[in-house]
């Protein structure tokens, strides 16, 4: 048996992953599917039933299509797909006279190869972790508690408890991630620090039912999430949700400190909002503290965190889960890559690179930003003080709630194992979405010749999209992979049709869809073909030709 053989013989998994909500088995199966040893421990035998993180995006659907787990997922959904997902926004009352359609993702589904979805989180987690049990690299302990978390210079070290029973486990893997919430335990032991907001405001989570606001909400059809604006609330929302069509609701919104579960009308509080009286069966009353948390580094030497562990904030316009899930979609490939002996020193570093600065921009350019700007709409216009002004200001923030959807495009221009030509470049949540080829932007789908789409023919590693390309040019890009040992999948095809809107000869496509490298050289140097190559795969400095 060679050294590493033995090593690895003597680790209970390449990576432990602590944490089994979405993002945790999300990475799993990712792992798991690249033949990826992994062990999730998860304190939860059973999804637990708060119905949060519900709107799913393309994007994210996509993830669950790679993952093998796309309709199994839709074939979950709660409310009839005529719902959508999108959302209204009101003034004053859900029922008042002023309202705007809000967050309408459909708006974007031309550059996604899957239509979004929308059913509560403990959904999502049934149908991960029924996948995850298909895939034998990945073993999963439920009612599982993770007590302690240490690294060396080989391996990591995670030591776990049974819930029931006591019995106890030391697991060691060369790599150990934290998907386990914002309260992470792998964080905190791995001295992670984060940057924290806090706006101050305890909120509540009510889970009820009630036919009669079913009915009541018929006015807005297709409508699955409702936003209230009230002057008091200082550009926090009142935020209503259904949980499945025509019974159960989920309701956010700020209370005053000290609220409890007993010491406040809670009945009132959400007649006021809807704007009517409606008869309501309370199934859960929780509480939570609104701020903002981002990690200042998502690493520490091998242990890594994602989801919550990294990044948390309020359930405003449905990031939190499609903002995990897509850090367990970059880490994963990498850290595959990474075990694999693929993957360079530059790769894992990267996933911070790319994924924090992302969040950042989500932060300060979407949900901040919002909050803001609610509140400054809401110090300046008032109906009863002037209501022409108040119609126009209100017609103005529709539009802008169109442009809001168009805006939301993270992208890695500025990551280390992305090619830029030299161009100046940041990795951001804010962008535009395009159907050209642009280093470090989601690539968009476009229909091949023969019927499919090109997204069907995207390989496990890289793919290599070459249209109309040089056969002697191809045949170097193939040599050079080999001799990097990238895994890489050509794709030759006219540069015509639905492929043209590329805008370029050749298009090199990283395993979670993100463009590394885009040009339109007729015949690429060996140099720079190597070059190119070694950056996606992180084993080069970035240059320019």
């Amino acid at each position: 048996m060679k050294k590493s053989e033995a090593a690895a013989a003597a680790h209970d998994a390449e990576v432990v992953i602590v944490g089994g909500g979405p993002v945790g088995m999300g990475l799993a199966i990712e792992l798991g599917q690249r033949g990826v040893r992994c062990i999730v421990v998860e304190r939860y035998p059973q999804p637990q039933p708060v119905p949060k993180g519900q709107n799913l995006t393309q994007r994210t659907m996509e993830h669950l299509h790679f993952w093998g787990a796309e309709q199994q997922l839709r074939a979950a959904r709660t409310i009839p797909p005529e719902y959508g997902i999108g959302g209204l926004t009101a003034y004053g009352t859900l029922l008042g006279p002023y309202h705007y359609d809000w967050l309408q993702r459909d708006l974007v589904r031309p550059y996604y190869f899957t239509a979004n979805e929308r059913l509560p989180q403990y959904a999502t987690e049934a149908v991960l972790r029924a996948r995850a049990a298909e895939l034998p690299a990945v073993q999963a302990l439920y009612g599982w508690d993770v007590e302690h978390v240490a690294q060396d210079a080989a391996a990591t070290t995670v030591t776990v408890r049974e819930r029931k029973g006591g019995a106890r486990r030391v697991l060691r893997a060369p790599y150990a991630v934290g998907c386990d919430g914002s309260r992470s335990v792998v964080r905190e032991q791995a001295a992670i620090t984060q940057t924290r907001t806090d706006h101050d405001r305890v909120m509540v989570l009510l889970v009820f039912r009630s036919r009669q606001l079913h009915e009541l909400l018929q006015r807005y059809p297709g409508k699955s999430y409702y936003n209230v604006l009230q002057p008091q609330l200082e550009g926090y929302w009142k935020f209503l949700g259904r949980v499945d069509l025509g019974s159960t609701w989920f309701f956010h919104a700020p209370v005053p400190a000290g609220t409890t579960a007993d010491n406040f009308d809670f009945k009132a509080f959400l007649n006021e909002a809807v704007g009517a009286e409606f008869e309501v069966d309370f199934e859960h009353i929780g509480f939570w503290d609104l701020r903002f948390a981002l990690a200042d580094t998502y690493r520490a030497g091998r242990l890594f965190i994602a989801g919550d562990a990294a990044h948390s904030h309020p359930p405003y316009g449905g990031y939190g889960v499609n903002s995990g899930l897509e850090d367990a979609r970059n880490l994963g490939w990498k850290l595959a890559a990474t075990l694999q002996g693929w993957g360079g020193d530059a790769l894992l570093d990267s996933y911070e690179g790319e994924r924090r600065p992302v969040f950042a921009s989500t932060i300060d350019d979407f949900i901040a930003k919002s909050i803001a700007n609610d509140h400054a709409f809401l110090e300046a216009c008032d109906p009863a003080r002037d209501q022409a002004a108040f119609e126009q200001a209100w017609q103005a923030r529709a539009q802008g709630a169109v442009g809001e959807v168009h805006a939301f495009e993270p992208h890695y221009e500025g990551s280390p194992v992305v090619w830029r030509d030299g161009r100046a470049g940041a990795c951001s949540a804010k962008g535009s979405h395009r159907f050209d080829a642009r280093a470090g932007h989601h690539l968009a789908p476009a229909v091949l010749a023969d019927g499919s789409n090109v997204f069907e023919a995207l390989g496990a590693g890289f793919t290599l999209l070459a249209l109309d390309a040089d056969a002697d040019a191809v045949a170097a890009f193939r040599a050079a992979a080999a001799e990097l040992g990238l895994p890489l999948t050509v794709v030759e095809h006219p540069a015509t049709g639905e492929a043209a809107r590329y805008a370029a000869r050749w298009v090199l496509v990283r395993p979670d869809q993100f463009v590394a490298w885009a040009g339109n050289e007729t015949r690429p140097t060996a140099d720079l073909v190597r070059q190119v190559l070694a950056l996606a795969q992180g084993r080069a400095p970035r240059t320019t030709p």
